[in-house]
């Protein structure tokens, strides 16, 4: 029997991929909606502007749309809330107990909230029992990365982990899917970029270092590198790619980190989650890839696809990296952070 969830925020551009993604779920089923009260009481197929390529599943077209209190709503939450909204909603659901899985930043830098990638720090989940909420009835809030963030780190992870990183710097040039609908108006993005994106780039910055620090008696640990990020909007539909220089502790030679890019995998693929990829990252030697057109839906929207690895005459080495903003840098990665919630015994 699957498990029940709900979607707060079902209506936005990421509770549409939640929709979206977890139709043929095998561990999971759509069972409750909520959005702004606008939306309540009718059905979802009334009050989403569905813009996805695939139509909205049948069932869940039918379903009813409520609003966004814990009542009588099942155990485990997906949400894809704005921060402000968040802040103030998925604590009376984690106060209710149930399990929060969410996209918001609203959380992700609180001492006891795990902010997750399962390939790179699942041990973080152990935060969980740290929280008033978990210790009263079991609720908890977890949360995945900024959608520029899981990319950069899906990439930095292999390299930290064998020759250590000491300084990043990075530009992104991001997707419009980013800013949700309606987003950026067309007379803005079309032929242009836009080289702001508010507090994304201390997002960037500050998340990288929480997702590659160390779980240390019951604590996180940052990880100790400087990195200075500028992210700029870019007229792209989907996909997040990111100009990258590293300076390493260790001297790495380029076949030493293609190969721990390419041998780069971790519990998810070990026990087989659904929604884990067979490769989270991988390695496009063509000399002008990746590219979001050619590439952003590489293993499902949930692999980081790296490419133009050479040395950098300021620090070591240089890259570019790819990722899906709305699947691997949102609702996908909250979908395999449930799953490895699951997989760990966070669900009751």
């Amino acid at each position: 029997m699957k498990i029940p969830v709900g979607i707060l925020g079902a209506t936005g551009m990421v509770g549409q991929r939640f929709i979206q993604l977890l139709e043929d779920h095998p561990w999971f089923e759509v069972s409750w909606l909520a959005a702004s009260e606008r939306s309540s009481g009718m059905t979802y197929a009334e009050a989403a502007r569905w813009k996805l390529n695939t139509p909205i599943p049948e069932r869940v077209a039918k379903m009813r749309v409520n609003d966004a209190v814990p009542d009588g709503t099942p155990k485990v939450i997906f949400a894809a809330l704005d921060a402000s909204a968040a802040k103030e909603i998925e604590p009376k659901f984690a106060d209710a107990g149930c399990a929060v899985i969410t996209n918001s930043s609203a959380f992700r830098m609180h001492k006891d909230v795990p902010l997750v990638i399962p390939e790179v720090n699942g041990d973080h989940f152990k935060l969980i029992d740290q929280q008033s909420w978990h210790k009263k009835n079991g609720g908890y809030i977890a949360t995945n990365p900024n959608c520029s963030a899981i990319g950069l780190v899906m990439a930095l992870a292999p390299i930290h982990r064998h020759f250590g990183v000491e300084a990043v710097f990075v530009t992104t040039m991001q997707a419009v899917s980013g800013a949700g609908y309606p987003g950026v108006a067309s007379l803005d993005i079309l032929g242009n970029v836009i080289p702001y994106i508010a507090k994304e780039e201390e997002k960037l910055e500050e998340e990288t270092r929480k997702l590659l620090g160390e779980l240390r008696n019951g604590a996180i640990q940052d990880a100790s590198f400087k990195i200075s990020a500028q992210c700029n909007r870019v007229a792209v539909e989907d996909g997040h790619t990111e100009s990258v220089s590293i300076k390493l502790k260790r001297i790495a030679k380029e076949e030493e980190i293609l190969e721990a890019w390419s041998s780069f995998r971790s519990r998810p693929q070990d026990v087989g989650l659904p929604t884990a990829p067979k490769r989270p990252v991988i390695y496009n030697s063509g000399i002008d890839r990746p590219q979001p057109r050619l590439d952003v839906n590489h293993g499902n929207g949930m692999s980081a696809t790296v490419g133009r690895l050479r040395p950098c005459n300021l620090l070591d080495w240089k890259f570019t990296v790819l990722s899906h903003n709305t699947i691997r840098g949102a609702a996908g990665a909250a979908v395999l952070n449930a799953e490895l919630l699951k997989e760990d015994g966070y669900f009751h």
